[in-house]
């Protein structure tokens, strides 16, 4: 009985770790979603998931009307399209990679090969005349 009580006990904690690691942070990240495409309103600059950029400029209930440029291009969107309030920018911030480093370190051994290399080169041009 002690053993079929503790394999149970194990599949309800494998369970709740799945619950609380997995499952509820996305139930958070779709609350959070749904917070801000109800709460669009007109002139609030979007970003859709297709990455168009827009003001808006109506909200129905389940749509919202863009303009997207200074030509008064509009657009009829579904809510559930508009991924970000404000701009999206895809730029990160500049750190230096490892292989960026590994160059740095390598041009101070190269000029002296090439340096060898090119007294060498010569020498031989020497002999052959």
């Amino acid at each position: 009985m002690n053993e079929s009580t503790s394999m149970i006990v194990m599949i309800v904690l494998m369970f709740a770790i799945m619950y609380f690691l997995m499952i509820r942070p996305e139930n958070k990240r779709k609350k959070k979603a749904q917070e801000m495409r109800d709460s669009l309103k007109k002139g609030d600059v979007i970003t859709s998931i297709g990455g168009i950029v827009g003001k808006i400029v109506q909200v129905n209930k389940d749509t919202i009307i863009i303009e997207t440029s200074e030509d008064r291009v509009r657009m009829e969107l579904t809510k559930w399209a508009v991924s970000s309030v404000g701009v999206q920018t895809g730029e990160q911030p500049d750190q230096p990679k490892k292989s960026e480093k590994k160059e740095e370190e390598a041009p101070t051994e190269e000029p002296a090969e090439i340096a060898e290399t090119a007294e060498t080169a010569e020498a031989s041009e020497a002999e052959e005349k």
